[in-house]
């Protein structure tokens, strides 16, 4: 892997250009993620208001930010995938399919989160 040699702060710079870019290529280009993040809009401000206690807010609100970032490791996995070629190949299913089980899961997890919060006491 080659060396950038940028360092400090032009290093934080250009990171934080390459992450701004993701986010921008996943909105453009995911359904799922646009879906995510419009649901993360919505979860945010209310896991502020619902969760009674720091540590309540922040389950509520890791778990709705957990499931768009799961959204995009799992289309990254895709993305290299298919851009060794559409031919099917075991390895290549496999690697989706353990991608979209990530998003399910995170999606377990909001949903058990939430509701053990909200509902159970």
């Amino acid at each position: 892997m080659a060396y950038s040699g940028n360092r400090g702060l032009v290093r934080v710079i250009k990171a934080t250009q390459y992450s701004w870019q993701g986010l921008r290529a996943a909105y453009r280009h995911e359904e799922a993620f646009r879906q995510e993040t419009w649901l993360c809009v919505l979860l945010l401000p209310l896991g502020l208001y619902l969760g009674d206690g720091g540590t309540e807010k922040a389950l509520l609100i890791g778990s709705a930010l957990l499931l768009p970032l799961v959204e995009i490791l799992n289309s990254a996995i895709e993305a290299t995938v298919d851009r060794f070629g559409a031919e099917q190949h075991e390895l290549a299913g496999r690697a989706k399919d353990m991608g979209s089980a990530a998003v399910a899961l995170a999606i377990l997890l909001l949903v058990a989160v939430w509701g053990l919060v909200l509902f159970v006491d």
